[in-house]
Formats: C-alpha cells, sequence, structure tokens
C-alpha cells in the first residue's frame, strides 16, 4: 500500500469550504473533497501540539496522564510499527517542535525525514545583536515578544522562501522518486495555518480590510481585545494563509492526476486542532474551554478501494487516536493490543456507528465529552487539584526538562495497561503561585465553568443548557472513556465521581 498523509496546523474546520466556509478561497479542499469520504463528527483527542501527536502514533489519548511530552518508551508508534514491518516511513515537516525537548522522540520513529526550517519562533539563524527596535518598528506591539520570527522572516523574502512551498517541492521530489515502487508511507506536516499568519502578496491581496498599522498576524492565546479593523486584520491573514496551503495542496493533487496514481494511492487530510478566531470573545488554544472551533476538526480519506464512495460524508464518531489503526490496517500490519482508537476502514464502505461518546482535553483542565448531540465541558472539584500528577519516563515538557527540584518529588507507580508493565514517574504537575495547573507554556486555565451545549439547536455553542437527565447521561460517557483509557485512580476523584468508578 502506498498513503500520503497530509496533517494541517491549527485549520478551523469552518475556513475551508468543504465544511461550509464561503469567505475563503479554498477550491483545492472541494476538489479533493469530491473524491474522498468527507468525516462530519470527527475530533481531538488530546491537545494541544505534540499531545494530539502523541495520540496520533500511539492511537491512544493520553491527556489524563501527561502533558506535552514525548514518545514514551512502551509507546507503540504507528511509523516505527511501518518501518518494522516493511513499510518505508517518511516524514517531511517545518513542524519545529520536533526538535525541541518535549517532541524530540517523534521523527525518529520514521525510516527517514526532512526538516525545513523557518517556521514561526524557530532558532533558526543566528544574529547574536539584532537591532531590536528596528525590528519591533515593522511590527504591532503585541508581537514584539515574537523576536525569532522577526529575525527568521527577514530571510523569507520570495514564494520560494516559504516554508509550504519548500515542503510541498520534497513531496513532489518524494513521490517522483518513489511513485512507482510499493509499500511506503509519506507524512507531509505543515505548520501552516498555524500563526504567524504569514503569506504572499498575492494570497493576502484576496482579504481586503482597513487596517492601516504595522505588521500584525500572530493573535495572543488571551480574549479578544482588538479594535474591530484589528480583528479583521488577523481574520483576513489566517484566511490568505489557509488559502496559500490550499493551493499548494492543489499541486499534490495534480501530482496524483498527473501520474495517474489514484488506483493505488491512499490520500488522508486532518489537522491536529482547530483554532479560535474571535469566536466566543477568544483567540487560538489553551486557555479557554475546548469549543467546536478547537475540538471539532476536518477528516477526509481518500482510498483507492472506497473511490466509488468519493464525495459521500460520515456521521460516525471519530477522533484523532483513530487514525493510527486505520493507517496500520491499510498497510495490513497488526494493530497492537493496548490501541483504543477504532479502524475508519469499515466506515468507508458506509456508514456506521463506531462509539456513543468520546472524550478530549488538555492536561490539567476539563475533560470534555460529545456524543454527537451534546458537548459536555466537566471541569475538576477545585479542591481537588492537587490530585494531578504527571505519569511518565521522559520528563520533558514543550522546551525544557523538569527541573531537579521536580524530581526530587517524584514516586513510583507500578505500570498502567498500556506501559507494557513498566513503572513510571509520577511528579507533581507545573502549577502557579496559586496552586492552579498551569497550560504547558505557562498560562492558566479560564472560564472553568462546567457547562452542556446542544450541538444540533446551538451549533455554535452560545447558550449552555440546563437539563439533569443530558448531564447525568454525559457523565456516565466520561467514566466509561477514562476507564477505556485506564485513566489514573486519583482522576476520577479529582472530577468529582465516586470511589466506585475508578
Amino acid at each position: 500500500m502506498k498513503i500520503v498523509f497530509v496533517l494541517l496546523d491549527s485549520l478551523n474546520r469552518n475556513a475551508i469550504a468543504p465544511y461550509g466556509s464561503k469567505a475563503v478561497h479554498t477550491p483545492n479542499f472541494t476538489r479533493f473533497q469530491q473524491r474522498a469520504i468527507t468525516f462530519d463528527n470527527h475530533y481531538v483527542g488530546s491537545l494541544p501540539c505534540m499531545p494530539a501527536r502523541r495520540d496520533l502514533h500511539t492511537g491512544r489519548s493520553h491527556f489524563l496522564h501527561r502533558s506535552w511530552g514525548p514518545l514514551e518508551p512502551f509507546d507503540d508508534s504507528f511509523p516505527e510499527l511501518m518501518k518494522q514491518n516493511g513499510t518505508y516511513s517518511h516524514l517531511i515537516t517545518d513542524h519545529h517542535h520536533y526538535f525541541a525537548d518535549g517532541g524530540a522522540t517523534y521523527h525518529q520513529r520514521y525510516s527517514s525525514w526532512d526538516l525545513v526550517r523557518g517556521q514561526a519562533i524557530d532558532r533558526w539563524k543566528a544574529d547574536v545583536a539584532p537591532d531590536l527596535e528596528a525590528l519591533k518598528a515593522d511590527y504591532h506591539p503585541l508581537q514584539h515578544h515574537r523576536m525569532n520570527y522577526m529575525i527568521n522572516r527577514q530571510h523569507i523574502k520570495n514564494e520560494e522562501d516559504y516554508c509550504s512551498p519548500k515542503l510541498f517541492k520534497l513531496a513532489n521530489e518524494f513521490l517522483t522518486k518513489n511513485h512507482g515502487v510499493d509499500n511506503w508511507f509519506l507524512q507531509l506536516e505543515c505548520f501552516d495555518p498555524h500563526e504567524p499568519f504569514h503569506a504572499p502578496a498575492r494570497f493576502r491581496d484576496l482579504y481586503k480590510t482597513s487596517y492601516d498599522g504595522p505588521i500584525l498576524d500572530w493573535p495572543i492565546y488571551d480574549r479578544v481585545t482588538e479594535t474591530p479593523e484589528e480583528i479583521a486584520e488577523l481574520r483576513a491573514n489566517y484566511s490568505a494563509l489557509v488559502t496559500m496551503t490550499d493551493e499548494y495542496f492543489g499541486s499534490l493533487l495534480d501530482f496524483f492526476d498527473e501520474n495517474e496514481i489514484w488506483s493505488d494511492t491512499a490520500l488522508v487530510l486532518t489537522t491536529d486542532h482547530g483554532f479560535l478566531l474571535g469566536e466566543h470573545d477568544w483567540w487560538a488554544k489553551n486557555r479557554m474551554p475546548v469549543y467546536d472551533e478547537i475540538a471539532h476538526i476536518p477528516l477526509m480519506i481518500y482510498h483507492p478501494d472506497f473511490s466509488a464512495h468519493g464525495g459521500t460524508r460520515r456521521t460516525a464518531l471519530t477522533q484523532t487516536a483513530d487514525l493510527m489503526p486505520t493507517l496500520l490496517e491499510m498497510s495490513n500490519i497488526p494493530v497492537p493490543y493496548d490501541v483504543t482508537g477504532k479502524s475508519l476502514l469499515p466506515i468507508l464502505a458506509g456508514d456506521q456507528v463506531l462509539r456513543d461518546s468520546l472524550i478530549f482535553g488538555y492536561f490539567g483542565a476539563a475533560v470534555n465529552v460529545t456524543d454527537g448531540k451534546h458537548s459536555y465541558f466537566h471541569y475538576p472539584v477545585k479542591e481537588a487539584d492537587e490530585s494531578l500528577y504527571e505519569y511518565t519516563l521522559m520528563p520533558t515538557r514543550m522546551t525544557s526538562r523538569f527541573s531537579i527540584k521536580e524530581l526530587l518529588g517524584a514516586t513510583l507507580y507500578p505500570s498502567f495497561s498500556f506501559t507494557k508493565g513498566a513503572p513510571l514517574l509520577r511528579l507533581n504537575p507545573k502549577t502557579s503561585v496559586d496552586g492552579d495547573p498551569l497550560e504547558v507554556q505557562g498560562m492558566t486555565f479560564m472560564d472553568a465553568q462546567s457547562a452542556i451545549y446542544d450541538l444540533i439547536s446551538d451549533p455554535s455553542q452560545s447558550t449552555p443548557i440546563s437539563d439533569y437527565e443530558i448531564g447525568s447521561r454525559m457523565k456516565r460517557y466520561i467514566v466509561d472513556n477514562m476507564k477505556k483509557m485506564d485513566a489514573p485512580p486519583e482522576s476520577f476523584l479529582r472530577f468529582g465521581f465516586s470511589s466506585e468508578n475508578q
């Protein structure tokens, strides 16, 4: 089997035409939709970037056990299983988190990899004594702390200097050389449309605004406080980047057409999570409740064996962890026993119920659940905040190692069902001075109020409902899913569930 897996970052499903957007120009996503099977109820698991990728690699969610971190020694990684079973796996990416402390074990799982440098705050170009004031003069004050981005952007002048064109060029080179042979997997991973929302002028010119100020293309992960003109500018820059990504994705479709490889090559398109563009008066992700703009993500799958189903849609409830067993089954590789995700191949033949519910969230925040009709944000009991631990054999976070002070407080936990008998370090999480859990970048969680939303009558999640019967059912779903994940025993009490539920 030959598989091309396109993983975008921070793609809001409402920004592309296959999911209803009329404001953003995405003809190639529509072009692919006409061949692919589109999933209408696809959700995240663990959040944000690298936690989502751990779910993707391992086929199970870990947000109740661990914050942002690397693949663990006991984790089953699908590209590694592929290369161990005769399928060559190659990664093309500009995602600089793979080369930080908290993500350094991911790219090594592939047979080979290409890294495109210079995206976002990648520590790319050496500038020992930059002219800080000159750099800041071109940017909105909200972005003055993004020094690495300002330095990198000086070296991105022509369209071919941008990361996405480089990525798709490398993909073309891989396909040109290898499309005639069998048993390979290509992961083409674009940081776009993740911020910064920096696209060439020919894309940006499609979206006019009345903003007249310095560069404003990187929203702060916070509440919306910008002027209407600034909000419009940020959204226009995001739209331009989505359109740029769509056009280069189109070049990949061109290769499939010109080389007639639709008959023997699968193509999968998705994202790690969505992004808030001012909805609910919030920017970005991480701090606020996990609204559908973040949690409800696009997924389109083309498989040559199911080409007759092109252009159809599926309503089954699916999530990121399902991709690992799907990709393994496509490659005729056995799925490990501890995988909780479910292969989507049976659904390609026809819609069916895969599960009654699924849970998702950030480590330390709410455990969120949906059954496709309702969503429920269930926040922990405040008095139980101390009942939160990180379980790991790889004590690193996003860009740093755990401190010696943190390690001195470690205890040893026997094992979980997925750790293959290995004991783990049990460590206290990073917290604020008030003892509240911190999101990985040092930001506290906000608006931490449990709430139920009716996704059928209120898809924008604007008005919470109060319904005891629905609330009770959603709590039962949470407990059932936590058990399937083999959640830490103390987490049941932390979320207010009785010891009987453990």
